[in-house]
């Protein structure tokens, strides 16, 4: 059982990302990207939040300080949500195959997907690995997390902003009429989506502090 607590999600993690980098050589050229710089930049700081996540390192001192108290509720709660997230997040990269990249970009011969789990949402490889790591924090129940999940939250929301930008000038038609239809990272679009995230920013803030 120790085994399990200790190593139930750094081996997750590990295996989604093995097979995440993968699973990226077969995917079609690049066509057009974002600029060099901000991808390094998002490189370093989602680095920065997985190790804020999962190691130990952090664990001493006012990052340490615990917000959850850990209990099998909160592991087993956490672990549930990391691996629906993370299987979620699985899908969508495999309906998006080829056209799938780490950078924002569009490949030759894109196309617009809109099956799957792009039916529920626009971002649904960020909604699954959001999910995931929300799944993680509750079971770490630390400041660290908290700072994590809300730093990647962030990165994660600008970079949707400039696929969006990039899309739309792509699919000059087709991207407008998909956006206004289809939520960005939960299943509902407009003031249900603003309602939705004031409500979670709310219940975090009720259930960390």
């Amino acid at each position: 059982m120790n085994l399990l607590y200790h190593w139930l999600f750094p081996s997750v993690w590990t295996a989604f990302t093995v097979y995440w980098f993968g699973s990226a050589l077969c995917v079609k050229r690049i066509q057009r990207s974002e600029p060099h710089h901000q991808r390094i930049m998002r490189f370093i700081l989602t680095t920065f939040c997985a190790a804020l996540l999962i190691s130990p390192r952090f664990g001493p001192g006012p990052l340490g300080w615990t917000l959850l108290p850990p209990s099998k509720t909160t592991f087993f709660t956490g672990a549930a949500v990391l691996l629906a997230g993370l299987g979620f997040a699985i899908w969508a990269r495999l309906h998006l195959g080829a056209y799938w990249s780490a950078m924002v970009a569009v490949k030759e011969g894109h196309r617009l997907i809109r099956t799957g789990p792009y039916r529920l949402v626009r971002h649904p490889i960020y909604s699954g690995i959001l999910t995931g790591l929300l799944g993680t924090a509750v079971a770490v129940g630390q400041l660290r997390a908290l700072i994590a999940a809300a730093l990647l939250i962030a990165i994660y929301y600008r970079k949707s902003q400039d696929e969006e930008h990039l899309l739309a000038e792509e699919f000059v038609d087709e991207y407008p009429a998909y956006r206004n239809e289809v939520g960005a990272l939960i299943p509902v679009s407009g003031l249900p989506q603003k309602i939705f995230w004031s409500t979670a920013a709310v219940v975090l803030l009720i259930l960390f502090v």
